[in-house]
C-alpha cells in the first residue's frame, strides 16, 4: 500500500494528501513524530523532514512537498494540477510558493507553529509578538485570495490547481485553531467554502489532533 508519513496539522503533508485525493490514489498514513528522529525514517529522508511518500510494489521512496506534488503530476497526468500550458504552470507554481514559502512564514508558523506544534513535539512556548503578527498578517492574505478569487475560477485559472490546493492546506491548519477571521473576508471564504466542498479535502476535516479538538464550524460545509 502507498504509504504517507505525515502530521495532522502539517500544511505540506495536508498538499501532498489533497493531491492524492485529487488523483483518486489509495494511501495510507503514518503519523511520524519529526523531533524523535527515527533512524528508519531518516533513512527514507535524511533531512528528517515530513511529508515522505512510500509508493507501492518497491517504487520511489519521495521527500519534500513540491517533489512528491510534481512527481505525482508526471506520474497520474489524467487529471493535471500544474496547468496545461508553460503559463498556466508558471502561475501555479508562483501561487504555490507564495502560500508555502510568504504565507507559511507571516502566518502558519506564527499561529500554528507557535500555538501548538511548538508544544506537541516539546520546542518550547509560544511567543506572544509572534502570534500577534501573524493575526495581523493573514488579513493581508486574505485580501490577496478575495483579490485572485473575484478575477478567475480559481486562484491561479480556470482550474483548480496546485495553488488552491497549497492555500487550502495552509487555511485549514489556521482554520483548525479558530484563528481565520472569515467573517471580515466573505470573498476568500467563498472561495474556501468550495475548497471544503471537494471530495479531496474532506478528510482533512475529520482531523482531530489529540487533547486539541477543532472548533464547532471547522467541519462544517456551510460554515
Amino acid at each position: 500500500m502507498r504509504t504517507l508519513f505525515h502530521f495532522w496539522l502539517s500544511p505540506s503533508s495536508r498538499k501532498v494528501r489533497i493531491a492524492l485525493g485529487e488523483k483518486g490514489l489509495d494511501f495510507e498514513m503514518q503519523v511520524e513524530k519529526i523531533s524523535d528522529r527515527r533512524p528508519e525514517f531518516l533513512a527514507m529522508n535524511p533531512a528528517g523532514d515530513i511529508p515522505v511518500l512510500v509508493e507501492p510494489d518497491d517504487g520511489p521512496i519521495l521527500a519534500d512537498q513540491n517533489a512528491i506534488c510534481e512527481y505525482l503530476d508526471e506520474a497520474y497526468p489524467e487529471k493535471p494540477l500544474l496547468g496545461s500550458d508553460p503559463a498556466e504552470r508558471a502561475e501555479t507554481r508562483r501561487l504555490t510558493a507564495w502560500f508555502d514559502n510568504k504565507f507559511n512564514s507571516e502566518v502558519t508558523e506564527n499561529l500554528v507553529g507557535e500555538k501548538l506544534i511548538k508544544r506537541y513535539l516539546g520546542w518550547g512556548y509560544p511567543h506572544a509578538p509572534a502570534i500577534r503578527a501573524g493575526l495581523q498578517n493573514i488579513h493581508y492574505h486574505l485580501d490577496y485570495i478575495a483579490y485572485l478569487a473575484e478575477r478567475r475560477n480559481w486562484l491561479a485559472g480556470d482550474d483548480f490547481s496546485m495553488a488552491d490546493i497549497a492555500a487550502g492546506a495552509h487555511l485549514s491548519t489556521v482554520d483548525y485553531l479558530g484563528d481565520v477571521p472569515w467573517d471580515e473576508h466573505p470573498e476568500a471564504r467563498l472561495w474556501y467554502s468550495r475548497i471544503k466542498s471537494r471530495r479531496s479535502f474532506r478528510p482533512l476535516l475529520s482531523d482531530a489532533l489529540p487533547g486539541n479538538p477543532p472548533p464547532s464550524h471547522y467541519a462544517d460545509l456551510d460554515f
